[in-house]
């Protein structure tokens, strides 16, 4: 019982501290990465409430998914010579 409740507050600080560097962090990949370790301690606490195929919902849907578009997103969206003005500026 107490190796759950620490493990339950290890996670639940790692969330909270993803969650917040997420919302934190100027570089977009940064962000998409620590958005990413949010979405799979929220799956592992779905594992910890006996919640298993939430949890591989949760990975498949918004690990997955969800991580990729914003991958594909920035790739379109960010213009290689933009860059170079910005660190010349």
């Amino acid at each position: 019982m107490v190796y759950e409740i620490l493990a339950f507050g290890l996670f639940a600080l790692v969330t909270v501290a993803s969650s917040l560097g997420a919302v934190l962090v100027e570089d977009v990949w940064h962000s998409a990465l620590l958005l990413g370790v949010s979405l799979l301690s929220f799956a592992v606490h779905y594992v910890m409430l006996q919640a298993e195929f939430v949890a591989a919902m949760q990975v498949l849907v918004y690990v997955g998914g969800v991580l990729i578009l914003i991958t594909f997103a920035v790739m379109l969206t960010r213009h290689p010579g933009r860059t170079e003005e910005v660190t010349n500026a």
